[in-house]
């Protein structure tokens, strides 16, 4: 009997569903003694043994369905080696749980925080496989996550969204996407989108500058513009701070909801323009997976099958020119993908004439 425990951890995404549905079924394919044991909760359930026996259907009518059908939960890697309140120690935990249940391997759906616990529970000798799930799409080791497309979906929706209204009112327009240390989202919903003005957490940003692009297009008859704006953009003053020196600085000034109200009073403050933020937030983690994730979802999950079937583990599943590979876990763990301001897409998009507030 082969037993494949499954989990997803972190953040939830709209094609979750739609990779485990994936190695399901390429696994029921492969296997007539194959038997799916899925942790819920995350990481959470492999620790304290919450788990279900799946069966085939349940792994049906799920292509379409948005969010977990296993639940999740964010357990931060950096304290995964700290005892819980009750004094259990978390991997021993989780180790107990996969040697007492017989698993064959673990299958672990996740991002950033997740693939190091991956790697972690793989350098500790369980057999590991792991899918890149993030709407960030900033793992390292594969040019594509799932999850990423839908999300730039939604965010560009909304930017499609204010553009009437901006219009109509002749506003400044900041719609703040997703994306703490990396800004893929924001740059293809940005370009998706038709914004004027994309900040980035990698470019950062010059107020004057971005003011300075807002009065050009003010004095070309332009009734109004749009900025999207990653949630972990950053001014070239702030970039300069130490951490220590941000903090201080958020204590003692004018704290904003967001970086989004913080560019907007500035705005105001520097042109005068009105200025209105949307924040999209959580919607671009919700609804069904697009068609495009759904391909992607289904081919990682047959790929991680094909994985487990030939017993080759510690491996992250990944995409490379299109085509599915794998790549060791720890090459990918603890390492970021992040936006080069010196790529072509940076460099096209300043062709058409968007400005990232740093020239």
């Amino acid at each position: 009997m082969r037993r494949i425990g499954m989990l997803t951890s972190g953040g939830d995404c709209q094609a979750l569903n739609a990779t485990m549905r994936g190695v399901a079924k390429s696994l029921y394919n492969m296997f007539d003694d194959v038997e799916i044991i899925g942790f819920e909760d995350g990481y959470k359930g492999l620790m304290y043994a919450d788990y279900q026996i799946m069966k085939s259907s349940d792994f049906s009518g799920i292509l379409t369905q948005g969010g977990t059908i296993l639940g999740t939960s964010r357990q931060p890697f950096k304290l995964m080696r700290t005892p819980d309140e009750n004094g259990l120690d978390k991997v021993e935990a989780m180790k107990h749980t996969y040697k007492k249940l017989k698993l064959s391997c673990l299958v672990v759906l996740g991002g950033n925080g997740s693939q190091k616990t991956a790697n972690m529970l793989s350098e500790e000798g369980l057999n590991v496989v792991s899918l890149p799930k993030t709407i960030d799409n900033d793992l390292w080791g594969t040019d594509m996550t799932f999850g990423f497309q839908s999300a730039v979906d939604v965010a560009t929706n909304a930017i499609d969204c204010i553009h009437t209204t901006a219009a109509s009112h002749g506003r400044v327009f900041i719609v703040e996407v997703m994306g703490h240390k990396v800004g893929w989202l924001t740059l293809y919903a940005g370009l998706a989108g038709g914004a004027d003005i994309i900040l980035l957490p990698e470019i950062p940003y010059d107020i004057n500058i971005v003011c300075d692009a807002l009065t050009k297009r003010s004095k070309a008859g332009k009734r109004f513009s749009i900025l999207a704006v990653a949630e972990g953009a950053i001014s070239r003053e702030d970039a300069k701070m130490s951490k220590k020196e941000l903090k201080e600085k958020k204590k003692s000034g004018v704290v904003y909801p967001s970086v989004a109200y913080e560019i907007g009073a500035k705005i105001q403050e520097v042109i005068g323009s009105e200025v209105r933020v949307t924040v999209p937030g959580h919607m671009q983690r919700g609804g069904e997976p697009c068609s495009y994730d759904r391909v992607l979802a289904t081919r990682l999950g047959a790929a991680a099958a094909r994985l487990i079937a030939q017993e080759q583990y510690g491996y992250m599943v990944a995409v490379k020119n299109n085509d599915i590979t794998q790549v060791p876990l720890s090459e990918v763990a603890g390492r970021l993908k992040t936006v080069d301001p010196e790529c072509s897409m940076i460099k096209e998009a300043k062709m058409v004439g968007i400005s990232f507030g740093d020239e």
